[in-house]
């Protein structure tokens, strides 16, 4: 079964690599973007068939090492 984590700073938090991403696509002439916040997408593969144990599974490594809980929020879907 496939999770999926997906890792975002909490708001509030400030996003430096968010504001770099920003001001580049501003130099490139996209002048419509406003705020940008970037995170990051983890894929796991895991061997649990049971779609609420592989979900409990992934919400406790994000807990415990992919997500910062003091400035970090995470989303699990599993498929």
């Amino acid at each position: 079964m496939k999770a999926v984590v997906t890792v975002m700073l909490k708001e509030g938090v400030l996003d430096p690599q968010g504001k770099a991403i920003a001001q580049a696509l501003h130099g490139l002439g996209f002048a419509a973007v406003g705020e940008v916040r970037a995170g990051k997408r983890i894929e796991l593969e895991l061997a649990e068939t049971d779609p609420a144990r592989a979900r409990a599974q992934a919400e406790e490594m994000a807990r415990k090492l992919l997500a910062n809980t003091v400035i970090e929020s995470f989303r699990v879907e599993v498929a």
